[in-house]
């Protein structure tokens, strides 16, 4: 709790973030404004369980990018929780190590509406509705029927991009400037990531 007995209210963004680019930051900058969340924590998937593995970038590459991305802004961090773990990132252990370390804090899982389909994969999804609030950034085509209890809707104009077609821009020789931080371009572009050949 703050010094005015608040609740601390935290939100996390997950993924593989490979690369993050500016629609997460949008994203995680929208739902600190409309949540009034004190802080926005971007976690970094190791081994995200619905992914082929071996098409992700290593987590300490994608780890040290969000570091660049998010410089500068104090409302945002980024947690080692997920690499420092062993095995497959479940968001349920993520979220039950969270709440170890911040018992009191509100706890807020920002999600695209896309992911809302493939919630009832998600390993023990009850007990995750127990650890926080889901709170989905709207996309109007994936909204179908009721939502689950402790969801909240975020509305908003998103960003469309995603980190597929990056990758692919970078492959081809494309630019991919806008599309993330400079900082981020620089990054890609001094290690050589996802096939880059040019200059």
């Amino acid at each position: 709790m703050d010094r005015l007995g608040r609740k601390k209210r935290i939100g996390i963004l997950g993924g593989t973030f490979n690369p993050v680019h500016f629609g997460h930051l949008f994203l995680a900058e929208t739902a600190r404004k409309e949540l009034r969340l004190d802080e926005v924590i971007f976690i970094p998937a190791k081994r995200p369980p619905h992914k082929n593995n071996s098409r992700i970038l290593d987590v300490k590459l994608r780890y040290k990018m969000i570091k660049y991305a998010i410089a500068g802004n104090k409302f945002f961090s980024v947690s080692k929780i997920e690499i420092e773990k062993p095995g497959i990132s479940y968001s349920v252990d993520t979220l039950r190590i969270l709440k170890e370390k911040q018992p009191k804090a509100e706890v807020f899982f920002l999600v695209g509406s896309d992911a809302l389909p493939e919630l009832c994969k998600w390993k023990r999804i009850d007990e995750i509705f127990t650890l926080c609030y889901f709170v989905i950034a709207q996309r109007p085509e994936f909204i179908k029927g009721p939502l689950p209890k402790k969801t909240l809707m975020l509305k908003g104009d998103f960003l469309n991009i995603s980190s597929t077609f990056i990758r692919n821009s970078v492959r081809l020789n494309k630019t991919i400037r806008y599309l993330v931080p400079e900082k981020v371009l620089k990054f890609i572009k001094k290690e050589r990531l996802y096939g880059f050949h040019g200059c």
